[in-house]
């Protein structure tokens, strides 16, 4: 097994390419079901997450090619059921459910993996599916579903959740009549898959906003798409550039889509001037402590609240994060304390105190987003620091070393 080594303190100069979205990829990848015809596919990340989906897609009876950052598939014969070996190891697995219920009216999805960083059910999705005629039972380890034909309906979620926003757009797109989803998920991508679907001849309108319509079609067609940069990504190593220093630009940053994250980093006094082609991150002066709370797009994204905490363990003053969309999403708090930090934990909160400095030591990961958090408190540190269990930072992040290292970071991985 592989670590992470880090010799920190080092500002950092110069471009990074922002990759596309992990995020976005996934569920057009699972769309790729529904078409008669081939998909072509560019700006597809090469992760972790997206070789597991195209060996789903393989297993559904789909051929798929993926060279550089090109992806083709090819829906050939397809069959109904995603097996445990593949879906424990990947949430976005189940994002198959709505697609092969619209075409085949069955599906046989194991219970879904992925980060430990909450429950995150999947009884919205199978809630909303069984409103279009589906019907589920849960046996040993896997959602069963059925129906004859998947209509349209009117589906108001408890909670705008991405996951089961994504599931019902696929399945509505190809059901008989309109399903209209209301407190549906705004995250951009959320609307880039809407986009892809589009261009395969679904008729979607909505999206970006809490209400999406969707007048069914009989079939859908290949198309050719460009997946969105991601804009976690760019974020990420928007926090590095500002725990750091330097000058740094963010090559194909998806700035519009990541203005809540660029509020909060120009509050903690990092100049961020929007470029053509990208973003300019500049951090000469000191850090100062903000206060975040997590929310649903438009709102702070839960998935960058590790990096920003790391940022705020070397800012002048507290902030207090509040984590509003997982219950579980403090595990890299303990490993920032073990670098030096001070924060405090009281539920779904965590007071953060500016320190005058990082010292490395061994940090393990424990989710995706966790592991990016001690790799930008890492960059920072006095010392070096090694990242224990990286394969959570292979699953979302594209030639992570080779990107640091070129902009002045001493990483590099070793074997434990």
């Amino acid at each position: 097994m592989e670590k992470l080594v880090i010799e920190g303190g080092k500002p950092l100069q110069g471009t990074i390419r922002v990759s596309g979205s992990k995020n976005a990829a996934l569920p057009i990848l699972m769309a790729c079901l529904l078409p008669e015809g081939e998909v072509h596919l560019g700006n597809v990340p090469r992760l972790r997450d997206i070789h597991t989906s195209l060996r789903l897609l393989n297993i559904l009876g789909c051929e798929t090619d993926f060279s550089g950052n090109d992806v083709r598939v090819l829906v050939r014969d397809l069959k109904t059921e995603a097996p445990y070996d593949l879906v424990k190891t990947m949430r976005a697995s189940v994002l198959c459910m709505g697609p092969l219920l619209a075409l085949k009216g069955e599906a046989r999805v194991s219970l879904p993996g992925g980060c430990a960083i909450g429950a995150r059910p999947v009884d919205l999705h199978l809630k909303a599916l069984e409103q279009m005629g589906a019907e589920f039972e849960l046996s040993s380890g896997y959602i069963h579903g059925r129906c004859d034909r998947l209509r349209g309906a009117h589906i108001t979620f408890d909670f705008p959740t991405v996951g089961g926003t994504e599931n019902l757009l696929m399945a509505a797109s190809v059901a008989e009549g309109e399903t209209i989803l209301e407190n549906a998920a705004r995250e951009p991508e959320v609307q880039d898959l809407a986009e892809f679907l589009n261009a395969m001849g679904a008729r979607i309108s909505g999206h970006g906003t809490s209400v999406i319509r969707i007048q069914g079609v009989t079939s859908l067609r290949g198309a050719e798409y460009r997946v969105m940069p991601d804009r976690i990504e760019a974020g990420t190593y928007l926090a590095a550039a500002a725990i750091c220093g330097g000058d740094v630009f963010l090559e194909d940053c998806p700035c519009r889509e990541l203005d809540a994250v660029l509020s909060k980093f120009r509050a903690m006094n990092v100049n961020l001037e929007e470029q053509d082609g990208g973003l300019m991150v500049r951090r000469h002066d000191a850090l100062q402590g903000v206060d975040v709370t997590t929310q649903p797009y438009p709102g702070f994204p839960t998935d960058m609240q590790a990096q920003i905490m790391a940022c705020m363990c070397l800012a002048e003053g507290g902030g207090v994060i509040e984590e509003k969309i997982f219950e579980n999403r403090f595990m890299h708090v303990l490993e920032l304390v073990r670098l030096g930090a001070d924060i405090r934990l009281k539920g779904r909160s965590a007071m953060v105190r500016g320190v005058s400095s990082l010292v490395g030591a061994p940090v393990m990961a424990s989710d995706l987003r966790a592991s990016a958090s001690l790799v930008v408190a890492g960059l920072a540190a006095e010392g070096r620091t090694d990242v224990l269990r990286i394969y959570h930072l292979d699953r979302g992040y594209e030639q992570l070393e080779e990107k640091l290292t070129a902009v002045g970071a001493r990483v590099w991985r070793e074997q434990e």
